[in-house]
Parts: structure tokens; sequence; C-alpha cells
């Protein structure tokens, strides 16, 4: 197989929480990020880095665990440079019916308002993934906003609650 070259670093939840102790943070393994520690992780690359397989607790129930490690969910998230934080976040989905219907009794969901997401996969359903782009945030690191409210259409600000 050929050598492919990653435009983007990629770590695992684990290594960025090495990350974070090597640079005196006491972080405990198994709790979300927040945007201070985004901040520390993403600080160690000069352009943004995907960080995966994430404690699948601290991920939603929709998102497939690892095969190898019932742990970890499959999710990334990519972290912006410059304090800019999270600008992607995306996962490969749960296909299974049964596994989602487990969970979301697991997680005292409401089942009937989950029912449209069920028969999505009660019909058929493939493996498939998804993802979300913060496009404000994306946009603020792309142009080297200060603020996010600068790269919203419409900000609420304090004198300002309506467009």
């Amino acid at each position: 197989m050929q050598n492919v070259k990653r435009p983007l670093p990629r770590i695992s939840y684990t290594e960025a929480v090495e990350i974070l102790k090597k640079n005196g943070i006491d972080f405990q393994w198994g709790n979300d990020f927040g945007g201070t520690d985004e901040t520390i992780i993403s600080n160690q690359f000069e352009k943004p880095v995907m960080v995966h397989r994430y404690p699948a607790e601290v991920k939603a129930f929709y998102m497939k665990r690892d095969p190898e490690d019932d742990k970890l969910a499959l999710a990334v998230d990519v972290l912006a440079p410059e304090g800019y934080g999270e600008i992607i976040g995306g996962s490969q989905r749960e296909d299974d019916y049964e596994l989602l219907l487990k969970r979301i009794e697991e997680n005292k969901l409401p089942k009937e308002a989950f029912e449209w997401y069920l028969d999505l996969r009660r019909f058929g359903s493939v493996p498939h993934s998804g993802f979300g782009l913060g496009l404000e945030r994306t946009v603020g690191w792309i142009c080297g906003l200060e603020h996010v409210r600068e790269t919203i259409p419409f900000p609420r600000m304090i004198y300002r609650n309506t467009p």
C-alpha cells in the first residue's frame, strides 16, 4: 500500500488527554473537553487537528461504538487552531434498530420523540456517517475574527435582540 500523506493531523481522544496532562491540566479520562482544553490541544498543531474515538459516554446515543472497544464511539471532532475550538463534529451512525432502541431506553429518552429516527432503521438502513460544521466558527477562524458574533448575520447583543 502506498504511503499516503494525511492533510490534517489525527490523534485519538486518549492522545489528546495526554497532551492536556503534559501541559499541566488535571484532566480525567472520560470527561468531555471544554473550550480551554480544546485550545491547549489545538495549540500543539499548526493546522486543524482531528480528535477521534471519544468515550461513548460523552457522545450522543446514536453514535456507533468502536467494534474493537465498546467504550469508544466512532466519532471525530475537528479542532481549529488559535483558540477557535471545534469547527466540525461527526461520527458513524448506529444502524442497528434494536441497539438504538436500547440506547434510547438506557438514556431515559422519550421513545415517541425518536420514532421517526427509529423508522429510518426499522425499514432498512445501511452503514453511514454524518457531521455538523459550525459555519460561524469556521468563518471566524478562516477570517481571523476575534469573536463569533462578527460572523453571524444578525447577532443578538445587549441592545439588539431581534434582526
